[in-house]
């Protein structure tokens, strides 16, 4: 079905502007939005949903509401806040980037896709989200929900992932001069795929472009996108040591700088092994107090599945010595004192299995 890339775009305009959802990140009433909050939301983002983003990026925008303020942070203390979003590079290079920003473009967010591509972090989807959202450019903002849309709205019948390039192809046809409403646009549909063309049971019904849906008119809407079957996950082993002493005080380490979860603070662990080798010996070793072995915690990674046997070990004295094999940022820290949101996902899993 030929589809009129104008006409397109008005219907979905007219629908966002009633049914747009109101997130923290969005300036209402302007057709261009603060780079700054248009960024920090976009990494935020990446491979998680808007749920759980909004508390985050709140706390974020409470403690650093500028670039200049973020720059001046210290790496530890962003990736700290960052603790349970997963993906922990992205923390990083949220530094890396602002410090950037702040040092080298006078606190400006470059409008040049060439320019925002050089940046720490910034790869092609955020470099169009910010150039479409922040400063109204046409430009090719496609994420899952955009991607979802055209597979649809084209009928696309390749299985994703081989899928997103002629979905991207389908999603810039509809990127041109047109009415400038660029900003509005990008967000539209994104919204679209959130609240209407959802990933199940979508509501063509209630869709603003279902005449030009090809997937609707041929009644295969819910079978799109196709995806290929998955490949099982490698699955790895390990142990986590939960060392507590009696005066309430817990043992923490602040991981190192490479590896899964890096630089982030998390209970110490002994190396994470693929299954079919031998289970890891318990990190620290042989000690006196209260030690009692818990049933496994599980957690899936991008590229692989990990599942840690807790060891809970009650000590007299925070003073007692362990067995470690090798050096490790430790450091005791009041119990009671412990906000659990300062640690990763994994590791918050394991404290609720302890009774402390």
């Amino acid at each position: 079905m030929k589809k009129d890339p104008l006409l397109f775009r008005i219907d979905l305009l007219a629908w966002y502007d009633r049914h747009g959802r109101d997130l923290p990140w969005r300036i209402t009433g302007t057709k261009t939005q603060n780079p700054y909050n248009v960024w920090l939301s976009e990494v935020m983002l990446q491979q998680t949903t808007v749920q759980a983003v909004v508390p985050y990026y709140l706390k974020f925008m409470d403690r650093w509401p500028t670039v200049e303020k973020l720059a001046k942070a210290q790496q530890s203390e962003v990736t700290d806040m960052w603790a349970g979003l997963g993906y922990y590079s992205r923390a990083r290079n949220l530094h890396k980037c602002a410090q950037v920003i702040a040092n080298d473009y006078n606190g400006q967010f470059p409008e040049d896709e060439k320019a925002l591509l050089s940046l720490p972090g910034i790869g092609s989807y955020t470099a169009n989200a910010i150039q479409a959202i922040a400063y109204n450019k046409p430009a090719n903002v496609v994420d899952g929900n955009v991607e979802r849309i055209m597979a649809r709205l084209f009928a696309i019948k390749t299985p994703f992932p081989d899928g997103k390039v002629k979905a991207k192809k389908m999603a810039g046809k509809f990127i041109n001069k047109h009415e400038g409403l660029h900003s509005d646009y990008a967000q539209a549909l994104m919204d679209l795929g959130a609240i209407i063309c959802r990933p199940k049971s979508p509501l063509c019904y209630s869709c603003p472009v279902s005449k030009n849906c090809d997937a609707f008119q041929q009644g295969i809407t819910n079978d799109l996108p196709k995806r290929k079957k998955k490949v099982p996950l490698p699955h790895k082993v390990g142990n986590v040591s939960v060392i507590i002493s009696k005066d309430h005080k817990i043992l923490l380490e602040r991981r190192v700088e490479k590896g899964m979860l890096s630089g982030m603070i998390g209970l110490p662990t002994s190396e994470w092994l693929e299954a079919k080798d031998p289970t890891p010996e318990p990190l620290m070793g042989q000690l006196k107090g209260d030690i009692k072995t818990l049933f496994f915690v599980k957690h899936i990674f991008t590229h692989f599945s990990l599942s840690l046997t807790p060891t809970i070990i009650q000590l007299d004295i925070v003073s007692a010595k362990f067995q470690i094999k090798d050096d490790r940022d430790l450091y005791w820290k009041d119990i009671r004192q412990l906000d659990v949101l300062e640690l990763p996902t994994l590791f918050r899993k394991v404290l609720r299995m302890v009774e402390y």
